[in-house]
């Protein structure tokens, strides 16, 4: 599954830059996942980044975005030809 950002958001800015697919972006008020670029990490690390620099634990994953390891992966895998072209 994607992840989530929460409105516990503090847009502290650390998150964005960590996102290794550029799935993270500045919403309308807090920092927003693009779920369709959001691989949980999946091909880059053994975990989320974002999740890990967050000071304030609001990136959960998202429940109505769920997907397997081998979904994720397959994701990974399309969003690194898209970069290639």
């Amino acid at each position: 599954m994607a992840l989530m950002i929460t409105d516990d958001c503090i847009n502290c800015d650390v998150c964005e830059p960590e996102c290794p697919n550029e799935a993270i972006y500045m919403g309308p008020q807090i920092y927003e996942i693009d779920p369709n670029k959001c691989t949980e990490c999946v091909g880059h690390f053994n975990e989320p980044q974002c999740q890990q620099v967050c000071p304030v634990a609001c990136i959960p994953f998202n429940p109505a975005w769920r997907e397997t390891n081998e979904q994720l992966m397959a994701k990974y895998e399309s969003l690194q030809a898209i970069a290639k072209s």
